[in-house]
């Protein structure tokens, strides 16, 4: 870069001089001009164009000798430069060159492991598409059955036999999750005693108190209303159903299902076998559960049903477990009072035991001291006169012992 500043400069310093020269030389070509214009004017003429030709001569001359030189050295810096430039592109050249290869080497290696992980995705896509391919036929197949079952079943509910003991499956499966027992917790179909009524269920509550259950409930106008096409008529549907509802709860409380004679509480419930069917009540008629309330019935769906008889178990085993409760204190009393009669016959028979015991102690030592003392003065005697012992007295032997024996008197034994 520096060579081709001073080469510049050279070169307008070079045009700078040769613009003097050519000043000097015309203002040199005029004065000459003028002092021949006193001689002839032809021979003026002659000079002057002979002055004029040396002068563009000279000037030509001078003008290609200053651009020869200074094409020379232009020449010169431009190839000293240019090898240099070169030179050092071709250093840069060959350390990018070294850069490009190495950064293709592991663009390469990159490629490499992308295109196997590319390989390992189709695998793997293949094979998820084959998985989800069946798990489509087999959602089809399922989704087939399934509309089947949901064609038999709307056929099933438009009965209202089926519906009833569809309604009675509902209510048995939750009574089994509660936990109840036919005949222990509560009867099914059974008449009662006072009134020809016969509730679906009853269940037994404490102190022989007693609530009914009816599980039959009208469903032909909700079900019209699921397949109405227009909005009126779903409207039409929707309010018939409704109606239907209330004209249950009236039908059920002229029924004797609440019923004194029978020990039952004031309320019944209702058993609603669906729980999208008892939300839609809620939602389209709020008043209707304080309507049924105020008339002693409880609507039900399966999850509150399933409530009310955990609420029931619950007090029953509370009930049953205060009776026995009041049964184990009644025995506690009973056990309290023979275990005072049995501490005051412990206590005769101890002091019978230690009377007896004292007795014993007196007779084992005393009474025995004073019977052994005369033996043992017999038996001194018997050795100072040198009797030998007989080996019995009749049918038994009295074997005598040293004081120092834990024994003093063995029993007598049979002479062999």
């Amino acid at each position: 870069m520096e060579y081709v500043v001073v080469f510049i400069i050279g070169v307008l310093l070079g045009s700078f001089l040769v613009f003097i020269i050519q000043w000097l030389r015309r203002k040199e070509a005029r004065e000459i001009a003028r002092e021949l214009i006193s001689e002839s004017d032809s021979q003026r003429v002659e000079d002057l164009e002979a002055l004029i030709t040396r002068v563009k001569d000279s000037f030509g001359a001078l003008s290609l000798e200053a651009l020869s030189q200074n094409t020379e050295d232009f020449l010169k810096v431009a190839n000293e430069t240019l090898s240099k430039q070169t030179q050092v592109g071709e250093k840069e050249l060959e350390g990018k060159k070294q850069l490009i290869d190495q950064t293709l080497g592991v663009m390469k290696e990159d490629l490499l492991k992308v295109q196997e992980l590319v390989k390992g995705f189709e695998k793997d896509r293949e094979k998820k598409f084959g998985e989800l391919t069946n798990q489509l036929k087999a959602t089809a197949e399922q989704t087939g059955k399934l509309q089947e079952t949901t064609s038999q079943l709307k056929g099933a509910l438009a009965s209202t036999k089926v519906r009833g003991q569809w309604g009675e499956r509902m209510a048995e499966d939750i009574l089994r999750l509660a936990g109840f027992v036919e005949g222990v917790n509560y009867q099914k179909q059974k008449a009662l005693e006072t009134v020809s009524a016969r509730p679906d269920y009853t269940f037994f509550l404490p102190q022989g108190l007693k609530v009914n259950m009816d599980v039959k409930f009208p469903l032909n106008n909700y079900l019209r209303y699921l397949e109405a096409g227009g909005e009126s008529d779903r409207e039409k549907c929707r309010n018939q159903f409704l109606r239907d509802v209330r004209g249950r709860i009236k039908e059920v409380t002229t029924r004797d299902y609440i019923n004194p004679a029978e020990n039952t509480l004031d309320y019944v419930i209702v058993f609603i076998p669906n729980e999208q069917v008892y939300a839609f009540i809620n939602e389209h008629d709020r008043s209707l559960l304080d309507d049924a309330l105020r008339n002693r019935v409880i609507l039900c769906s399966p999850i509150t049903l399933y409530a009310i008889l955990a609420v029931i178990r619950q007090a029953v085993e509370n009930f049953n477990l205060e009776k026995t409760t009041e049964q184990i204190l009644s025995l506690l009393g009973s056990f309290s009072k023979q275990w005072s009669l049995f501490l005051k016959s412990l206590e005769k028979m101890g002091k019978k035991i230690e009377d007896a015991q004292s007795e014993f102690t007196a007779l084992n030592a005393t009474r025995r001291n004073q019977l052994e003392r005369p033996l043992k003065q017999i038996e001194d005697l018997r050795k100072q006169k040198g009797i030998l012992p007989e080996a019995s007295f009749g049918e038994e032997e009295v074997v005598l012992v040293e004081d120092g024996d834990d024994e003093k008197n063995s029993n007598l034994l049979p002479n062999s």
